[in-house]
């Protein structure tokens, strides 16, 4: 069976790591990268970094506004479809490029699996929430991390095709943490372990209004502890539009890291703040307490056990969020215990 993954976005590539990894032996498996994220530090270093297969091809389509994106991707996803006639198309999350290869999938009438199904945010303003449902709604398997994805999606009438598998990130992030203690990494900066906290933020809702990104990086700036905030050039652009000075008080500003250095830097922190969807989970996996600031979440059981916290409309709040008592210890596992990639391939072969 010959299997086509398409990724493009820091996160997919995450993903793909143990599904190319479970791939092998069982199926024929290639890689398209759009070239959604184009620098090395969000591309090639990931590739390298997780062990992942370089891909079959790259469209190398770089940035832009979602339409022109999308279109880009649509038409180089079509030729390579055409040339490879895979038996399914695997799109991982709710990305630009999740969208046009289902969009490119479904006109040719090739198999669609979404990886990462059922997800809601239910607030209609992300647009990864428009790519996700679309894509789910276009699917022929809807590989669901969770079991509140799986309700998800049987109340939108797609249970018929829906396998719950577990959650991929969690297979990854276990690897990885497993050969960062190996090699002894020391934490990042000079930063003293359980003494800073983490944090990134990108979300347009949190980022364009200079007023919104003024409250909340005042609230990092007076935080308890040293706050190292991986800005993205697109943050760190935003923050000089608006005038804003972002290392400032507690935030000492670094650049994203790869991945194993971002597990590395959140397993020794105090706590993560963060508008990432992913992030909110690999502070749980790693239980580290996360604040999100964001209305609602994707990854609702890190609430429901006490280990997230959403703060959105009362930025004021935020800093007295963060330094909260530790959670109650959980042995709860409703991400899987690691061996999601391998159902995932099995669930591909039925």
């Amino acid at each position: 069976m010959r299997i086509l993954s398409v990724v493009g976005a820091r996160p997919q590539f995450v993903k793909l790591a143990p599904i190319a990894a479970a791939m092998k032996g069982r199926a024929d498996h290639l890689i398209v990268h759009t070239g959604q994220h184009y620098d090395a530090l969000m591309s090639d270093v990931f590739f390298s970094d997780l062990g992942i297969p370089e891909p079959d091809f790259n469209l190398g389509v770089g940035s832009g506004k979602h339409g022109q994106q999308t279109g880009a991707m649509l038409t180089g996803l079509e030729e390579i479809f055409e040339q490879v006639r895979p038996d399914w198309v695997l799109v991982y999350g709710d990305t630009n490029s999740t969208l046009a290869a289902a969009v490119a999938a479904v006109k040719m009438h090739i198999p669609l699996a979404h990886l990462e199904a059922g997800l809601r945010s239910f607030n209609r303003r992300m647009p990864e929430e428009h790519n996700r449902v679309l894509t789910d709604h276009a699917s022929d398997l809807l590989l669901a991390p969770t079991k509140v994805a799986v309700d998800h999606l049987s109340r939108e009438g797609l249970a018929e095709r829906t396998v719950l598998v577990g959650d991929v990130m969690t297979d990854v992030l276990f690897r990885t943490r497993a050969a960062v203690e190996a090699r002894g990494e020391a934490v990042p900066f000079g930063m003293s372990p359980g003494n800073y906290y983490v944090s990134t933020i990108h979300r347009p809702d949190n980022t364009d209004d200079p007023d919104r990104l003024k409250l909340i990086i005042e609230s990092l700036a007076a935080l308890d502890k040293p706050v190292l905030l991986l800005a993205h050039p697109r943050l760190v652009g935003l923050a000089e539009r608006h005038g804003l000075e972002l290392e400032t008080g507690s935030i000492r500003v670094a650049s994203p890291l790869a991945y194993p250095q971002l597990v590395n830097a959140v397993s020794h922190s105090a706590g993560v703040v963060t508008d990432s969807g992913g992030l909110q989970k690999e502070a749980f996996l790693l239980r580290v307490p996360c604040t999100t600031i964001r209305p609602e979440t994707e990854w609702v059981e890190t609430v429901d056990l006490g280990w997230n916290v959403l703060v959105s409309e009362d930025l004021a709040s935020l800093t007295s969020v963060v330094q909260r008592p530790a959670p109650q210890p959980t042995d709860a596992a409703p991400y899987g215990e690691g061996a999601a990639a391998q159902q995932v391939v099995s669930a591909l072969l039925r």
